[in-house]
């Protein structure tokens, strides 16, 4: 074999080699980190995931405001108003100025139980 390309050659391997095992060092690095953040945001990330569990319930497509506070405690009303938009609600009023919120996801689901 010419050694012009046995160097090519090992060359080449020798950097596929270093690339994979860069890519596999990095995306386990990438992993802890979202795990530590993840970590560090806890109780934002299980606020949300409360905040959708009470409002994607079978029998109800709306949640008042003061139900969600009821359950949600330890959140000032504004940062209780983040984690529902985060969560993916929208806000209602209704006639009697009481605020209620709903999934965006269950729009269609609200639109359907008013016309049928």
């Amino acid at each position: 074999m010419d050694p012009t390309l046995a160097g090519a050659l090992a060359t080449l391997l020798g950097a596929v080699v270093g690339g994979a095992i860069s890519y596999l060092l990095n995306r386990q690095l990438h992993g802890q980190q979202l795990r530590l953040t993840r970590e560090q945001h806890k109780t934002e990330y299980m606020a949300e995931e409360t905040a959708r569990h009470f409002l994607s319930h079978k029998g109800y497509t709306d949640r008042s405001f003061e139900v969600l506070q009821k359950h949600l405690g330890g959140f000032s009303d504004d940062e209780l108003r983040k984690i529902l938009v985060r969560a993916g609600a929208i806000r209602t009023y209704r006639e009697d100025g009481s605020e209620w919120w709903r999934l965006l996801s269950r729009m269609d689901e609200y639109i359907e139980s008013k016309t049928g």
